[in-house]
This record gives structure tokens, sequence and C-alpha cells, in this order.
């Protein structure tokens, strides 16, 4: 039947159908080849590295080396005098100011140390006092020992003369005994002798007991010298203990440490940034009376978006412009220490469509050109840090 319908048709319209389905068909092929080429493009591109990060830019404050100090007072009270003026360098332990009750705690600290110099002059004489003393007892001692001791010696040097005498007796006494018996003496003659050995014999216990005496007197008047040297030592002592030198000093260090408290000191070298208070003012612990910073050398606080702060590391060189022309030139600087915590952001940015809650990281950058900033504390500036190098 179709084959009917083909032949039925003229010759003319044939050729048309035949050019239509050629027509279709070249379509079709162009339709399907685009796609393929298409779909190779993407699988090509999405192979491909995305392109490599060199900065990351980020808000940034100005500070000092070592960030502002805000100096407050030891104690409360009411400011008494300032030393210094704003843009004054100080050193260490300069003194910035007093507070106004100074002067009483000065006055504390004087009386305290007019106490202490009166205890230790009294500890002074009471030791000289009681070493004198001590030195007098001493000295009796040897008044009393030697006389009593060179007594005692020549007891014993009597003693041993009473001795010989006797032993030659006692030999006169047996050579007569003999003799007697021999008839040679008469009995008067041995019964002398007999009597002059018992003398010598009693004069020598009687030296001896003498020599006990001595010695027992002597032991007796140096015990007593002892107690009296002992007594003396235990006076001074005692004296020494009484004096409350201790008591003073101490009582003298707390009134320089209530006096030191009076006096507001720089703690390092720096410049005074801005005074809060002026003479007369009520200051508190809790409220700074100046800030002070070491403006020799100038930082870049930038905060870094925490999706960005993996590719910032120290070393890396940063540049810091002003958008508001606080200074023309570009400054440059280095990174020198990346944050360990993540804050809110404090800087903020200018554009209303800003990100107000980011979450950042403090990347502090060391300014090559501080003398440009040094008056600058607080500015905010953009920061280019070079991370693709």
């Amino acid at each position: 039947m179709a084959i009917k319908q083909l032949r039925s048709l003229s010759g003319a319209k044939f050729g048309l159908l035949i050019v239509g389905l050629l027509v279709l068909g070249g379509g079709s092929f162009w339709v399907v080849r685009s796609r393929l080429q298409s779909r190779q493009a993407a699988v090509v591109e999405s192979t491909e590295p995305a392109p490599r990060r060199v900065q990351v830019a980020a808000l940034g404050r100005v500070e000092p080396a070592g960030r502002v100090v805000d100096v407050v007072a030891g104690e409360s009270g009411r400011l008494g005098q300032l030393e210094v003026a704003e843009g004054d360098i100080v050193q260490p332990e300069q003194i910035l100011a007093y507070l106004d009750i100074y002067a009483v705690r000065r006055a504390e600290r004087d009386y305290a140390a007019s106490q202490l110099a009166e205890a230790e002059a009294l500890l002074v004489a009471q030791t000289e006092a009681g070493q004198a003393s001590i030195q007098e007892a001493e000295t009796r001692v040897g008044q009393i020992d030697q006389p009593q001791l060179a007594a005692i010696e020549a007891q014993q040097r009597n003693i041993d003369s009473l001795q010989a005498d006797r032993q030659i007796a006692e030999a006169d006494l047996a050579r007569f005994e003999r003799l007697y018996a021999d008839g040679a003496i008469a009995l008067q003659e041995r019964d002398r002798q007999r009597a002059t050995v018992q003398r010598l014999r009693e004069d020598v216990l009687s030296a001896q007991a003498r020599k006990q005496e001595l010695t027992a007197a002597r032991e007796t008047s140096l015990a007593n010298a002892d107690a009296q040297v002992n007594s003396q030592t235990a006076n001074l002592q005692l004296a020494q203990a009484q004096v409350n030198v201790e008591s003073a000093a101490q009582n003298l260090a707390l009134a320089a440490a209530r006096l030191e408290q009076t006096i507001i000191r720089a703690p390092r070298a720096g410049q005074i940034l801005q005074l809060y208070a002026e003479p007369g003012e009520a200051v508190t612990t809790n409220a700074p009376i100046l800030a002070l910073g070491d403006t020799q050398q100038m930082y870049v606080v930038a905060e870094v978006y925490e999706t960005d702060v993996s590719l910032v590391a120290p070393g890396q060189r940063a540049s810091i412009t002003s958008r508001n022309g606080a200074f023309g030139e570009v400054l440059t600087g280095t990174v020198e220490q990346v944050g360990l915590q993540i804050f809110k952001n404090d800087v903020l940015d200018d554009d209303p469509a800003a990100n107000a809650d980011a979450r950042v990281v403090e990347v502090r950058v060391r300014v090559d050109q501080s003398e440009v900033i040094d008056r600058l504390t607080n500015l905010q500036v953009d920061v280019a840090i070079d991370v693709g190098t």
C-alpha cells in the first residue's frame, strides 16, 4: 500500500522528501556531536587544578610593639601629680605620677626608719654594755684563779719538802733503832727521833689537808665566777631580745611598700600615648591613668579569616595601605606571629555588606617603616599578605 502511495507521488515531491530526510539526519548528527564535545570539555576542566592563591587580604589595626599597656595605680585614691605628658618617651621604672597621699606615706616611712635606727642604736649600746660585763666577769675569773692556783702549787711544794724531811727522819729512826738495839745510843735519843718522825708525819698530813682546802676553795671560786659570766651572757641575750630591731625593720618595710603604692612607675620603656586622668581626679585600681606603648617598633594586627589562616605563616611579606589617606605610601612588613585562637573580628569594614560576624585569627606583622605610623596607634589599615612565595 505504501509503495503504491510513493509511486503515486510525482517525481518532484519525492525528491523534496529525500532532501528533508537528509537535512534532519545531519542536524541530529551535529546536535549529538556538540553534546559529546561539551561533556569532554567539562571532564577536562574538572581535572585541571584551581588557580593558586597568591595573596590573603585582611583588615588590620596599628599598634606598638608589645601592645598598648594601660597603667593603673597601686591603690584607689586621687591623682596628686603627673610627671609626664602625652608623647613623652619614658624608661623602665621611671616615675609617671604620684597619688595625693604620697606625702603622708613618705612621712610614715621616714618615721619607721627613725624607729629602726633607734632600735639598732639601743641594740649596739646594750650589746657593748653586756660584752663589757662579760669581760669583767671573765677577768675576775683570772684574778681569782691565778693566786689560788699559786697558793695550791706552793702548798704542794711544802708537802713535798715535808715528805722529804719525813723520809730522812724515818731513815734516821731506823738507824737509831739498830743502834739502840746494839746499846750504842741511849733510849732518849731513840725516842727523840721517834718524836721527830711523828711530827713530820703530822706536818705532811696537815699540809695535805691545807692543799685540799685551797683546791676546794679554788673550785668554788671558779664556779661562782663562771656563773657570773653565764649570768652576764644571759643578761646580754635578754637585752638583745628585748630590742625590737626585727619588728622595727618589718614596720619600715611595710611603710616603704605602702609608700611605693602611691608612686606610678613605667612598667617598661615606651611612649605616653594618652592620659586618661588629670591631677585631682579620683583613680581606682581598675581604671587606667595612662596608655603606654613602645612606638620605636610598630606592628599591624591583621584579622585573617579563619578560612584563609592556613595559608599564612611567619616570614611571609606583607603590604599595608591606608584607605583613608592617613599615610600615602605603601608600607611593607613581615609576618612575625600567627595567633592560636579564633575571635570575632574587631576591625569592621566600612562596607555595609561586609560580614560583621566573621571569625578571624590575629596575625602580627612587623612593619619596616615604623616612623611613618608611630603616632597612628589603632589606625585601620588594609593588609595584603603574600602567600604565593
